[in-house]
């Protein structure tokens, strides 16, 4: 075998001292080889080098195995990592990933959706949290479908994420345990289901903390770095601070501190910030951002595998898989400024 020359999964089955049948089903059906097994067809791979061809592969049985994930926008941070999870698993089961960037663009991501009516595409992951309209006229039905990161407003489909209202809760339990009660949400929405949760828990923990609903300055945002600035001047243009801020994420938060900041203010002195996600530059902003962690590398993976259980006519024990999120408490929280207490 030259470098020129691609391994073979004849190759594989020579170095694991296995058929070629074996390799075959320790590559797409690994549940029923062997742990020994795999483990020396896994070696073979990483000796040879060895990748299976999906599109070929699809050709060859006259079905796809190509799973279409449409994405908003690859650029966000949360993407990569869960495309990690989406992709690793495919592969283990013979799948290949085709990426739909829609660029947050309607249209796009009706244009996406022709894979699956022209078998392009096996099944569907979603994250974008809507299908566009008139997908009806444009799909004659979809496909094993499910939903990621963000629950599907529209469509009905099994969604996998992290429990967005316990994750709310426990940003607000620590705000409440370091004195906040007039605690602003920034990133209110009426259609992304993702957001409608984290403001449940808001409320939730308000609640069960007896906060009154006059102490409670909610904000809309969509998300973005500048819906956070947009909040903290609509709040001095009002009069109205509070004296922390539980944002609907991360980027929102970061506006937020931008916001602040550009008026003189210090975090945590003058007032304290909090994030959702936990995306890489959470770590390097000033201060470092408290906020709630996603295991995204295992929600792509749990993603996946439900499709898989989808595309094989296995009936999933749940349609809703929602992880557990982590608290990470960094320094942009502290006690309540006296100056607004």
């Amino acid at each position: 075998m030259s470098e020129s020359t691609p391994a073979t999964i004849e190759d594989v089955a020579r170095i694991a001292e296995v058929s070629i049948a074996t390799v075959s089903r320790a590559i797409h059906t690994p549940e029923k080889v062997a742990k020994s097994t795999r483990l020396k067809v896994n070696q073979a791979i990483a000796i040879t080098g060895y990748t299976t061809n999906a599109m070929a592969r699809s050709l060859r049985l006259g079905r796809s195995n190509m799973i279409l994930v449409v994405a908003p926008d690859i650029g966000d941070p949360n993407f990569s990592s869960i495309l990690v999870g989406l992709e690793n698993e495919a592969r283990s089961h013979g799948y290949g990933v085709l990426i739909g960037h829609t660029q947050n663009d309607a249209q796009r991501a009706l244009e996406y959706l022709k894979f699956l009516n022209s078998n392009q595409a096996a099944g569907l992951i979603l994250f974008t949290g809507i299908l566009p309209f008139g997908h009806e006229t444009m799909t004659a039905r979809l496909p094993p479908s499910v939903g990621i990161f963000e629950p599907v407003f529209n469509g009905g489909i099994p969604y996998v994420g992290i429990d967005d209202i316990e994750g709310a809760r426990k940003v607000v339990d620590l705000l409440i345990a370091e004195g906040h009660r007039k605690i602003a949400f920034i990133g209110d929405s009426r259609t992304r289901l993702a957001y409608k949760r984290r403001r449940a828990g808001y409320d939730a923990g308000l609640d069960a903390a007896g906060v009154p609903a006059e102490l409670r300055l909610v904000q809309e945002g969509d998300g973005t770095l500048e819906s956070g600035r947009a909040a903290v001047e609509r709040l001095f243009v009002r009069d109205t601070l509070p004296t922390a801020f539980m944002c609907v994420n991360d980027q929102t938060a970061l506006g937020v501190m931008i916001g602040l900041k550009a008026r003189g203010y210090d975090i945590p002195g003058d007032f304290s910030v909090t994030g959702f996600d936990d995306v890489p530059q959470a770590t390097f902003m000033t201060p470092a951002l408290t906020t709630i962690r996603q295991p995204r590398t295992l929600i792509g993976k749990q993603a996946m595998a439900l499709l898989l259980d989808l595309l094989s006519d296995r009936r999933p024990a749940e349609t809703e898989i929602l992880l557990r999120p982590d608290l990470v408490v960094r320094n942009s929280v502290t006690a309540p400024s006296r100056r607004w207490t």
